[in-house]
């Protein structure tokens, strides 16, 4: 019995997915398998560990340039992807039990002895959670009762972004969560504390946010861990 939430459907879509490495941002292209209002599963190239942060873009179209929406989602569960194929035909065949999808499940499983698909390198079946956004009246925190105390209105936005401390040359390519015109909020694997000075910069100033170009002087205003993740949401506010 399927147990989730909203009901799935089978769409094959391209989808990009991007998360952030210990070494920087990775970006891998893909196709959607099925997909619901809470999360979708992808046909990947290599594996996603459970509990891993990614932003992902679907349909995602490679002709047009950056700007396209990014959906933060959570990692739920990795599979091979033919194990996963061959479940969903083994409910599909449960549900209908009719001759045409008895026979073609069988042709499935000639093919694939035929081909020798065991000894080709395995792809995997991702599937992914959508994370739900903070309310628009909260405070960063996801606490709908404390009042909006920001002089600008801030609005969600996922972009990539470079931030890097003062006095440190190694920058960190990080996602903002949500911008407003004196500050962001991005989320880092890096740890930082109240108080320390950031430059910020964007990887495509076409896209940017924020007007001007360069790098925008910065100050951590609030550190927040992330439930059940390494990461943390990290809040600044624009010191120029």
């Amino acid at each position: 019995m399927d147990s989730r939430q909203h009901r799935r459907v089978r769409l094959r879509l391209p989808a990009r997915l991007r998360w952030t490495t210990p070494f920087g941002q990775k970006i891998e292209l893909a196709n959607t398998l099925d997909v619901s209002r809470g999360g979708v599963l992808v046909s990947t190239k290599e594996p996603h560990s459970k509990g891993v942060m990614v932003w992902l873009t679907f349909p995602y179209d490679a002709s047009l340039s950056d700007g396209q929406p990014e959906i933060l989602a959570r990692v739920v569960r990795c599979a091979e992807a033919l194990e996963v194929i061959r479940a969903a035909n083994a409910r599909q065949k449960v549900q209908t039990g009719s001759a045409v999808e008895l026979e073609r499940s069988a042709k499935l499983a000639q093919l694939i002895r035929a081909i020798g698909i065991f000894d080709v390198p395995a792809t995997f079946a991702v599937g992914f959670q959508f994370e739900e956004q903070p309310h628009s009246a909260s405070n960063g925190n996801a606490n709908r009762h404390e009042p909006e105390r920001r002089g600008s209105a801030r609005r969600t936005l996922a972009v990539p972004v470079r931030v890097q401390p003062e006095r440190i040359p190694w920058f960190e390519e990080a996602m903002a969560m949500d911008v407003s015109a004196k500050g962001l909020r991005f989320r880092s694997h890096r740890e930082y504390a109240p108080g320390d000075h950031l430059k910020i910069s964007f990887q495509n100033g076409a896209s940017a946010p924020w007007h001007g170009a360069g790098e925008f002087l910065s100050k951590v205003v609030r550190v927040t861990p992330v439930p059940a993740s390494v990461a943390l949401d990290v809040s600044v506010c624009r010191a120029e």
